[in-house]
């Protein structure tokens, strides 16, 4: 039996490139089905992220346009995570198989036919990996390929420079479905799910219109949060750190002592100053780490919904039900 396919696809003011990318969307799935390798009621979910532009209202016309497009609205926006959540827990009750790709056309869409042939293979879990970031600029590339490798000496389990171009399987998202965490960071959660995985290699290019919707600061809050959601290293580090300054401390300790019984003690404000605003530079700095991961816990124990969907393009469970048609 064939399976069938949801290419889910977050959008968060995308106006520009979402009538040049959805063709594309679309005709992958044409090209695949008419290969026989996924059912011709495989559909392109697309997932408006609060949106500020015509965004929805571009994918409303999709949809009527192409019943294969459908397309679901969040109340507000959430972050491109919970966006991709989002779409990815709409499909598993609908779809065999996921693919959850960014608007902007940079992922490379003919790898998805890959991805559907380590499938049928017997993978559960497929991700996308790029092969060269010649497309990104010097400290995009350092910064992005530090982070994986950051990631992995402090034991998190990543797949290197693979971001959220990924099939996954419905009985894998099933059992993703129980991870209830607020603070998402799906590359680091999927790895953490389990069953047989592989990886498609791909090149990356320009981004096809528009303008990047991820600036510097939210890639250092995904990086951030990345970080604190799969690993406590940072708290160990702490620990270390204040040993290693206790010992010192120890030492100054004895050495003032032992220059005060032999008389040899010098009064003066340079060390006194440099030993405080070391000292209270570490514990600003512990301070702070420490204060992250109890927000975190915070925000894990209110246990608020990760997203909200306000919209849909089709009635689920009714006669356009796309499970249906």
């Amino acid at each position: 039996m064939k399976p069938v396919l949801w290419i889910v696809v977050p959008c968060y003011n995308e106006q520009e490139v979402l009538p040049v990318t959805a063709p594309l969307f679309l005709e992958e799935l044409t090209l695949l089905a008419e290969k026989g390798k996924i059912a011709a009621d495989s559909r392109v979910l697309f997932v408006n992220d609060g949106s500020r532009d015509r965004t929805w209202e571009i994918i409303e016309s999709l949809s009527r346009q192409d019943d294969r497009f459908i397309g679901i609205s969040q109340s507000r926006n959430r972050g491109h995570q919970n966006a991709v959540l989002a779409g990815l827990m709409e499909a598993k009750e609908h779809a065999d198989i996921t693919i959850s790709i960014d608007c902007d056309g940079q992922d490379d869409i003919g790898a998805m036919e890959a991805m559907v042939d380590a499938w049928h293979d017997g993978c559960e879990i497929v991700y996308g990996v790029r092969s060269r970031r010649e497309t990104d600029t010097f400290f995009k590339r350092f910064t992005a390929e530090g982070f994986y490798k950051l990631l992995g000496w402090m034991g998190a389990e990543v797949v290197y420079n693979h971001a959220d171009y990924r099939l996954v399987s419905a009985r894998a998202l099933r059992a993703f479905a129980d991870f209830r965490e607020v603070n998402l960071f799906l590359r680091g959660m999927f790895p953490l799910v389990g069953f047989k995985s592989t990886s498609v290699y791909y090149e990356r290019h320009e981004r096809m219109a528009g303008q990047s919707k991820y600036p510097l600061r939210k890639m250092l809050a995904l990086a951030f949060d990345g970080i604190t959601s799969l690993s406590v290293k940072p708290i160990r580090l702490i620990t270390g750190l204040g040993c290693f300054v206790a010992v010192l401390s120890f030492v100054g300790i004895l050495w003032a002592l032992i220059a005060a019984a032999t008389g040899h003690t010098v009064a003066g404000w340079t060390s006194t100053t440099c030993i405080i605003c070391f000292m209270g530079g570490i514990q600003l700095i512990s301070l702070g780490v420490l204060g992250e991961y109890i927000g975190k816990i915070y925000m894990e124990v209110k246990a608020r919904p990760r997203y909200i969907i306000s919209e849909r393009t089709y009635e689920p469970g009714g006669g356009d039900d796309p499970a249906r048609s």
